[in-house]
């Protein structure tokens, strides 16, 4: 597969590159990392985060997808319809073991699509549960020490949804809360990858960022990375007329003979800091 030759890493705003996978996961402890990668929809992880799926495999990382929607809505002809749930699961797993995960490691929640964001959280109106308990105990269970969630700005509703179970949830981890449901230590660290659209423009606002610069994060690659994570995308035969697009659009991407994948990193629980207000009511007379 891939080694960590393969790949280079880079912290925008602070002008750092490194071939270490610290400037990207912070405090890595390689053969102790478990990262799972949200994905509203199969194909999602591929698209947005196969570099860095990558780049944990050969940094002795376990990598978990969470498919979080059912692909009932993949469906190009109506004759595909009564079938295309189980065959995306099939594919599902093709696309994956291409990149080296196993079949075991792929969790799914099977949402219907266009459905997430209504089944965000514990108890439904309706009487059921939500996608909070599964959510939760899962990530406890497996021990999760990075986690990497969809573009929640503008991209699709299952997207943002499935960006805010990974947000709201993933911190609540490590908390003393629901001891039943099993404990763990706090997720590490906290990745936005883009699937298809630009991120929020928040960070670069609040921290004085060039607006075209959103992403704060990168991997640099070897054309052979984009190569593998294609041939990953191509197993999802049943969305063939979706996938060459996707793939045209990839071609951004290169430039010579590097390939890049962008991030932003975010704090999900940013801490109010008194000491400007201090300042504020002091300074007022």
């Amino acid at each position: 597969m891939h080694d960590r030759g393969d790949f280079s890493h880079y912290n925008l705003p602070a002008g750092l590159k490194s071939d270490q996978i610290d400037l990207l996961f912070p405090g890595w402890e390689a053969g102790n990392e478990r990262v799972a990668v949200i994905c509203p929809h199969d194909d999602d992880g591929l698209l947005g985060a196969g570099y860095a799926m990558l780049a944990a495999l050969a940094n002795e990382a376990e990598v978990y997808p969470f498919i979080l929607c059912n692909g009932c809505a993949g469906y190009s002809t109506p004759e595909e319809k009564e079938n295309i749930v189980e065959r995306r699961k099939d594919e599902t797993v093709r696309a994956y073991q291409v990149l080296g995960i196993s079949a075991n490691n792929i969790i799914r929640f099977d949402y219907p699509d266009f459905s997430l964001l209504p089944n965000i959280g514990w108890l439904m109106p309706w009487g059921k549960e939500g996608t909070f308990p599964r959510s939760l105990q899962i990530m406890r269970e497996l021990r999760i020490t990075r986690l990497l969630l969809p573009n929640g700005y503008r991209e699709h509703a299952d997207h943002e949804a499935a960006y805010r179970i990974g947000a709201y949830d993933g911190p609540q981890v490590g908390d003393n809360i629901l001891a039943d449901w099993g404990g763990a230590p706090p997720i590490k660290s906290f990745l936005q990858y883009a699937v298809w659209g630009d991120f929020s423009p928040e960070d670069a606002l609040v921290t004085g960022r060039d607006l075209t610069l959103r992403g704060n994060r990168a991997i640099v690659a070897r054309l052979g990375v984009e190569e593998t994570i294609q041939k990953g995308i191509r197993e999802f035969r049943s969305q063939e007329k979706v996938v060459e697009g996707l793939i045209e659009a990839r071609k951004g991407r290169r430039r010579g003979e590097r390939v890049i994948e962008v991030y932003l990193a975010f704090d999900p629980r940013p801490s109010l800091d008194y000491v400007a207000y201090h300042e504020a009511i002091s300074a007022i007379r």
